[in-house]
Parts: C-alpha cells; structure tokens; sequence
C-alpha cells in the first residue's frame, strides 16, 4: 500500500477492485503489462498512459470513460512522470474531452430535434 498516497490525500493506485478486469477489450492491447497477464485494468490503464499513443488512449477512453482515465493519470502524475511525456498525455486528454463534449453535444441535438 502507498501510504505516502494516502497522507497527501491522492488516490490509491487500485482505487477499482482488484478483480475488475475487462480481458476481452485487454486482449487487443497484449504488450502493455507483457509480464502479468491477469493485471488489472488500473494497472493496465496506467500502462498505457505512460507510453502514450493516441489510438491507444482514445480506445481505452471510449470502454472505461474519460474519467476513469484521468483518475487514473492524476495518480501516475503523483507518482512522477517525465515532464515531455505529462505535456503529452494533458494534451491527449484535453484533445479527448474536448471531442468527447463536442459529441455529446452533437448526439444531444439530434436526439432533441427527432423527439415530438
């Protein structure tokens, strides 16, 4: 357990129950945690936000939720990252929000347009 975590008030890195796992989407992803085959989705959440790809996060953003996603980069952000690599995930996640809001917007209006 991070006790240092706690004491600052972050969350845990498994703020999700161990045994949430979600193997079938994991499955198109298998290098991410290559030695632990059963980890778990923070773990393989956070995996890939330290080497950041833009499909990659957009795929995992899209099964889990982009607030999911950022709960789990705001722990990794505690624990340290490389500045390049922090300015290239904030960039991926507010590219994604951005998107994301846009979409919900846009669905929103067509569905209001098409109720009587």
């Amino acid at each position: 357990m991070n006790w240092g975590s706690i004491a600052k008030g972050l969350p845990l890195r498994h703020s999700y129950p161990m045994s949430d796992r979600r193997d079938s989407f994991w499955k198109k992803f298998p290098g991410f945690v290559w030695s632990n085959s059963k980890a778990s989705d923070s773990v393989m959440i956070g995996a890939a936000l330290t080497r950041p790809r833009f499909h990659e996060i957009l795929a995992i953003c899209e099964e889990f939720g982009l607030d999911r996603v950022s709960e789990e980069w705001k722990v990794l952000r505690a624990e340290g990252i490389p500045a390049s690599r922090e300015a290239m995930v904030n960039s991926m996640l507010e590219n994604l929000t951005v998107r994301f809001s846009h979409a919900q917007r846009t669905h929103s209006s067509r569905l209001a347009g098409a109720l009587p």
